[in-house]
């Protein structure tokens, strides 16, 4: 297990304690910048790669302006997060924002902001273009179902998610989106979440890769982005690397 020190001293934590009343967050947002920078730096390889953050793993102002200015984007999931990544000076598409059951309100949000819109079901085409109308670019959330052999703990096995449309559904989408006049792309899958296996994520970026180029063959899509989704687990037991 990777060694993992505290960034203070108890006498530190103490006086800390003495100034502000418990209980509080204690952030480190040397190792918050650090960690980001390596990130970042493991990707450089790739001009347009970008990380979003998600903002539910800890919905915090302060850190979202920390990885602003560490030039990563924000993944939302909610009106609440699409405010507070406002908050934060974050608009445009440095904002990715997925929801399951979403109200019209919140796809609107998401409009003014200029936020990228992923949509995870073929029926929210209707209610987007309805309440919202339909953006400049597009995503759509990929499950691939009993395609994906192997599930994860945490997110489960595909064919048992109510999230995502399927394959056949993606061709569906992308083909009415052309029709209805929309132009750029994005793809996008969710399938591992806290996921120590390397070799899962190399699984998933093959997979939605390959997915694109049957999108490109069968319909003339480019996509612009193929967002792989998250999962890069803590390892947070002894052993665990």
């Amino acid at each position: 297990m990777a060694e993992k020190l505290l960034p203070f001293t108890k006498t530190q934590l103490e006086e800390i304690i003495r100034r502000y009343p418990t209980p509080f967050h204690i952030y480190d947002e040397q190792a918050i910048r650090e960690n980001a920078r390596k990130l970042l730096k493991a990707f450089s390889w790739a001009p347009a790669f970008k990380e979003y953050y998600a903002v539910k793993a800890a919905p915090n102002p302060y850190l979202l302006q920390i990885l602003k200015e560490e030039g990563i984007g924000a993944d939302c999931s909610s009106l609440a997060e699409l405010v507070l990544s406002e908050v934060a000076g974050i608009s445009g598409e440095n904002i990715m924002f997925t929801s399951n059951d979403t109200p019209a309100e919140e796809y609107i949000k998401a409009r003014q902001l200029g936020a990228i819109i992923n949509l995870d079901d073929i029926s929210h085409i209707e209610y987007l273009e309805r309440h919202a109308g339909l953006p400049e670019v597009i995503c759509f959330r990929y499950n691939p179902g009993p395609l994906l052999k192997n599930g994860n703990t945490i997110i489960g096995y595909p064919e048992e998610a109510k999230y995502g449309l399927t394959r056949d559904q993606i061709f569906e989408a992308y083909r009415l989106m052309q029709a209805k006049g929309v132009k750029r792309f994005g793809l996008h899958t969710m399938v591992i979440s806290n996921e120590l296996n390397a070799g899962s994520f190399i699984a998933t970026a093959q997979m939605m890769f390959d997915l694109a180029v049957d999108l490109h063959m069968e319909l003339g899509i480019d996509l612009e982005f193929v967002n792989l989704g998250g999962g890069i687990g803590i390892p947070y037991r002894p052993g665990e690397e």
